[in-house]
């Protein structure tokens, strides 16, 4: 059950739904933000849900298509005729109108757009034409221009014309009569300049932009270097063809940030609480298989040094400490490394000053590595008895955490350098990695010192 409102409110809205309480019903739900009422509706059954529909206005309704989740929205959408989904499209912004329709089958879409307002279509039409993952496709076609050439007067009452469709309004864009983008110009500039002022007299040519074929993760990282609102998105030619929004960039980002949190959790794809068995097994079982094949390999390892434990059996109490630490290091070092690869300019920095930063990275784990070594060496002289033992378990951590910081530290490096998610290495790969690494090494230092 959903916290937007309480258990007993709920209960009261659902009977409400089902006697067709219509009154009730609109008072509770329009007092509401529309992503609230989406995430009400998952509550709800279908039939519950057409009635709601029913009940709110088209705007409202446009509002909340566009929070609920593609997959439950697509099924909803089953429920309604071509015009109905038209006139909500009519409602929406040209991206969010073109995400929705693209999430329909392609049987669906050519009737639709039949009933859109045709400029709106156009716009639509236009943004599903560009390949999914570039700034094109995530774009809006609705913005405030200005022609270079025109006064303040003209422009304000052009602005009030264009306003009528565009939600949020961050600046006026500057073109030429080719539509060519020249720059822009605050509103508050607008306003306090002189009615008769030429836009060329006060508008700025420093502008950040992006293609239409740049990747939307690039839009997403100008937008955040730069602190920006909206972003402005030319084609090859430098036409303004439309502008990417605040909104839009947190989607690119949060959907970033939980891919490769499900990578570094050894999920190979994306998946969700309520996607289907076979989905959720197949994104699991990949890195599941090569655990196994690591585990396997480290019991042939632990094999190979059987004599060992025969005769020094108090070893195998350490076992899991050695593996457990070498897989927390290389895990603690790669996570550092991924946030500082998320960002390109210290992406820049890492690949010009790779000695550098190593080094720093060495100096960090010989420091953490005696740390640790000095504590282990303490506690297992105080239960084993064993000075020489105790030495080996210390020597072996501190190697351990060095050659696991320098692994969790060049494995993403490496990976990014070749194009591949280096988010891939900070999971299973590099756990399962460390703990080879540690076991051999534990073993290693034993047999040197006994």
């Amino acid at each position: 059950m959903t916290a937007i409102i309480s258990e007993e409110q709920f209960d009261d809205l659902v009977i409400a739904i089902a006697k067709e309480e219509s009154d009730f019903v609109k008072n509770m739900l329009e007092n509401l933000h529309p992503e609230d009422v989406s995430a009400i509706l998952y509550e709800i059954d279908t039939e519950g849900c057409i009635y709601v529909f029913q009940l709110l206005d088209l705007q409202f309704c446009a509002d909340i298509l566009v929070h609920l989740d593609e997959d439950v929205r697509k099924e909803f959408l089953k429920n309604f005729s071509a015009e109905e989904i038209a006139e909500w499209l009519n409602c929406m912004d040209s991206d969010d109108a073109a995400d929705l329709l693209q999430n329909l089958p392609a049987s669906r879409q050519e009737p639709i757009l039949e009933y859109t307002d045709d400029e709106h279509a156009q716009h639509i039409e236009d943004l599903l034409t560009y390949e999914e993952g570039t700034a094109g496709a995530i774009m809006e076609k609705e913005l405030i221009k200005a022609n270079v050439d025109w006064q303040i007067k003209q422009a304000i009452d052009e602005i009030r014309l264009q306003a009528e469709n565009v939600e949020k309004i961050y600046s006026l864009y500057v073109v030429d009569a080719h539509n060519k983008l020249l720059g822009r110009v605050s509103l508050k500039k607008m306003i306090l300049a002189h009615d008769f002022v030429r836009i060329g007299d006060i508008f700025t040519d420093e502008l950040v932009t992006v293609k239409t074929t740049d990747s939307d993760e690039y839009a997403a990282e100008l937008m955040q270097k730069y602190d920006l609102e909206a972003l402005p998105v030319v084609n090859i030619r430098g036409e303004l063809v439309g502008r990417i929004t605040i909104d839009d960039v947190v989607d690119i980002i949060t959907d970033k940030a939980e891919l490769e949190r499900q990578l570094m959790s050894g999920l190979s794809e994306e998946v969700e609480e309520d996607d289907s068995i076979l989905h959720l097994t197949r994104a699991r079982l990949p890195w599941l298989i090569i655990g196994m094949f690591g585990g396997l390999v480290g019991a042939q390892f632990i094999g190979f040094f059987e004599a060992d434990l025969a005769l020094l059996p108090a070893m195998a109490f350490f076992i899991p400490l050695i593996t457990a630490t070498g897989g927390n290091v290389g895990i603690q070092s790669s996570s550092i490394v991924l946030q500082s690869l998320a960002n390109k300019s210290s992406t820049i920095q890492y690949q010009e000053n790779y000695s550098s930063r190593l080094f720093k990275v060495f100096v960090v784990a010989v420091l953490n590595g005696i740390v640790i070594g000095l504590t282990v060496f303490v506690f297992s002289y105080l239960i084993e008895r064993n000075i020489r033992l105790s030495a080996v378990v210390a020597i072996a951590l501190l190697s351990v955490v060095i050659l696991a910081s320098l692994m969790g530290t060049i494995t993403p490096i490496i990976l990014d350098k070749y194009n591949i998610n280096p988010a891939v290495a900070s999971g299973p790969f590099i756990t399962t990695a460390n703990d080879l690494l540690g076991l051999a090494v534990y073993f290693g230092t034993a047999r040197w010192l006994y």
